[in-house]
């Protein structure tokens, strides 16, 4: 699996991104992006797509473009320590 997570924090709106490429049982590469608000327990507060690719290649590319649309929104990665 091939992913990166990101996180925006403005004004106290602290929100995620999240893509994640994989192989699935079909042959096929699916690309998987998820993004919400964080914290709010309880509450529904996140969205997710799946995208399916026939080659890793698309797939990657595809992921990329939507990393690069983030960052120009204001996200930054998340690194975990």
């Amino acid at each position: 699996m091939i992913g990166f997570h990101m996180l925006r924090n403005r004004r106290g709106d602290a929100r995620y991104y999240r893509v994640d490429v994989a192989y699935n049982l079909f042959g096929e590469y699916s690309v998987l992006r998820e993004w919400g608000q964080r914290g709010r327990p309880g509450a529904t507060s996140g969205n997710r797509q799946i995208t399916w690719f026939s080659n890793l290649r698309d797939a990657c590319l595809a992921a990329e473009g939507w990393q690069k649309r983030a960052v120009k929104r204001g996200y930054g990665p998340l690194f975990n320590d």
